[in-house]
């Protein structure tokens, strides 16, 4: 018996070594065993010869055009990003007209939920992301190594990091910033702040693997983003033993819990650096971030995700 096809569309491949392409190539190993698999992006014209006994689809603006295609021919998921949570469905009539015909909606975080309506609560699935754990390194250094992961573009706000790097001049601390320069005024910033701050290094797109290793090495990772759906830098982290700083969004309210001790205000580059500066100077207080970190830590477990995402689709195919 032939194996169920599952179409996965995503609004970015490989080349773009995003958040939404890590899940759409981990829901594709994790469903490989049971199914036949096909990755493409929003765009692609091949996707209109297939017939998939479901469609699993990323972005509910930049996928709707696919989403609406296969609508009567198969089932099909939507996983929502940040910005289809946090802008586009509050404004957007494609993005909401998504909403309503995709058989099942998924959440990468669970506060997510309070951004749909109450009628499509029922057909919702909160799934979180996971990561592969890290062998934890010992850490025996003087100076405190922060590390940003994120692109060069507006929803990340780069920005923030920026500023509060130089806020920290004169600090015995490191930073290293990774990602692709997707904004020419953010990336003559980040030029600029090296120049203001030589503790400060901004390396670049770098592969994924590089990427991890990058941040296992560091004590503290930064994320300052205005909108997040569920950020694969914030299980990476904890999965690699380290510590987050986090802006004070729903997103990463739904990833790190409404106790944790770790957020600043949006936008707020004075605030994160003080936050930074007391983990370098309050080995408690890093310390007390660590152990919250790591009390999240089973929720990003692979064998859960790998398990929730196969009884999503086989409950969805079998409709």
């Amino acid at each position: 018996m032939a194996k169920p096809l599952v179409l996965i569309i995503s609004p970015a491949l490989a080349n773009a070594n995003n958040g939404n392409w890590q899940t759409a190539a981990r829901w594709s190993r994790f469903l490989r065993d049971g199914h036949s698999v096909i990755c493409t992006a929003s765009d692609a014209t091949t996707a209109s010869t297939l017939r998939p006994d479901i469609v699993i689809a990323l972005h509910a603006r930049r996928s709707a055009s696919a989403l609406k295609q296969f609508a009567d021919h198969c089932p099909s998921i939507l996983v929502l990003t940040g910005t289809d949570l946090y802008r586009d469905i509050r404004t957007d009539p494609v993005a909401r007209h998504s909403l309503s015909i995709a058989t099942r909606l998924v959440l990468l975080q669970s506060a997510g939920i309070d951004e749909l309506p109450a009628s499509m609560h029922e057909k919702t699935h909160v799934i979180y992301q996971s990561a592969r754990t890290l062998k934890a390194i010992t850490r025996q250094r003087s100076a405190l190594k922060v590390i940003m992961i994120g692109h060069l573009r507006a929803e990340k706000d780069p920005a923030t990091f920026l500023r509060a790097c130089v806020h920290l001049a004169h600090d015995d601390i490191d930073f290293l910033h990774i990602g692709g320069a997707l904004d020419a005024e953010l990336k003559a910033l980040a030029d600029t702040t090296a120049e203001r701050q030589p503790r400060y290094r901004w390396i670049g797109n770098q592969p994924y693997a590089t990427t991890r290793q990058r941040l296992k090495h560091s004590d503290l990772m930064v994320i300052s983003s205005v909108m997040e759906g569920g950020a694969n830098v914030i299980i990476e982290a904890i999965t690699s033993g380290v510590a987050v700083v986090a802006s004070d969004i729903p997103g990463n309210r739904g990833m790190l819990g409404d106790d944790y001790a770790g957020y600043f205000p949006v936008g707020d580059a004075g605030a994160l650096a003080t936050l930074i500066r007391r983990s370098a100077s309050e080995p408690l207080f890093l310390a007390r971030l660590q152990t919250q970190c790591d009390l999240r830590r089973p929720l990003f477990a692979p064998e859960r995700e790998c398990a929730a995402v196969r009884q999503l689709v086989d409950n969805c195919v079998h409709i």
